[in-house]
């Protein structure tokens, strides 16, 4: 592994990341603007906090992300769409809202990992592609998944959260989804114990969480076991990891360690950071991509 790549999203033309700073950012999702925290943008704003709040709809606000409220500057809806054109025949569909944690329903740099999975599972021989989408949140990668004509698995341990995926496949014109309602470790393991596999895996742990009966998450503590299981449960000749992960501090080069150690000696492996541009140029860092590929 050399340098690094840096992967800024394309593909959205009703998105932009207008500005950013002092800890927030400035966001363009389709019609309304947002102003929410962002703990990685350490450096000044190039508007004024006057013209942000003049441009803004609403600001998330609060002593932490998962302690805040929505202040309305100006009307706005409590549920909006927006599209995201995958290629010239595949658009997908997204509900957003406004949640008690800052979130809107949509990280729009992880377009990055939509493309990269779409054009693996369309490059594949296999005429019966299978996804596993693990963390899999409201289901951007998911659609792209389905939108290459595999089967896909949805995971995740929120139940609301996957009900708002499935919305997002009923408004993308598509259907044909499993939905699991589930801990991801706890699935993955249990499929690997059912001789399952996968030509596709997407892995998007959070730094830290819980599963539906109380499971813990620490990401430093269980990534190996979590990428371990996630290689055996790969297709042994045509497959794809997208291992995603954002916590402050988390360096590439960690996961990029654990894929080289357990992958086949064939695998290529990749590790790039996913930033998004404002408009003055200014790149944010919003996590680290490592990939596996195998056979394609």
């Amino acid at each position: 592994m050399n340098q690094i790549p840096i992967l800024a999203t394309r593909g959205w033309n009703n998105y932009e990341l207008i500005d950013s700073g002092e800890f927030e950012k400035l966001e363009r999702f389709g019609n309304i603007i947002t102003i929410r925290p962002e703990p990685q943008a350490i450096w000044k704003k190039d508007l004024t906090n006057s013209d942000w709040e003049k441009r803004a709809h609403i600001r998330f606000v609060g002593s932490s992300p998962r302690d805040g409220k929505w202040l309305e500057l100006k009307s706005c809806p409590e549920r909006w769409t927006l599209e995201y054109e995958l290629n010239s025949q595949k658009t997908l569909t997204f509900q957003l809202a406004r949640t008690k944690f800052k979130h809107i329903g949509l990280f729009p740099e992880q377009s990055v990992n939509w493309e990269r999975l779409f054009q693996a599972l369309t490059a594949m021989k296999s005429p019966d592609k299978s996804v596993l989408n693990a963390f899999a949140y409201t289901g951007g990668a998911s659609l792209a998944g389905r939108a290459a004509g595999a089967s896909v698995t949805h995971v995740d341990s929120i139940k609301q959260v996957v009900s708002w995926a499935a919305s997002n496949l009923e408004l993308s014109k598509m259907n044909g989804i499993r939905w699991m309602v589930e801990d991801a470790p706890t699935f993955l393991s249990r499929e690997l114990r059912r001789g399952k596999s996968y030509n596709a895996i997407v892995l998007d742990p959070p730094a830290f969480g819980h599963g539906p009966n109380g499971e813990s998450w620490i990401l430093e503590k269980q990534i190996y076991d979590l990428v371990d299981t996630a290689i055996q449960l790969l297709n042994p000749t045509e497959a794809i990891l997208i291992v995603n992960t954002y916590s402050l501090g988390f360096s590439s080069i960690l996961v990029y360690n654990v894929l080289k150690q357990l992958a086949l000696p064939s695998d290529q492996i990749e590790s790039a950071e996913l930033c998004l541009e404002d408009g003055f140029g200014k790149r944010l860092p919003l996590g680290v991509v490592t990939t596996l590929k195998r056979g394609i």
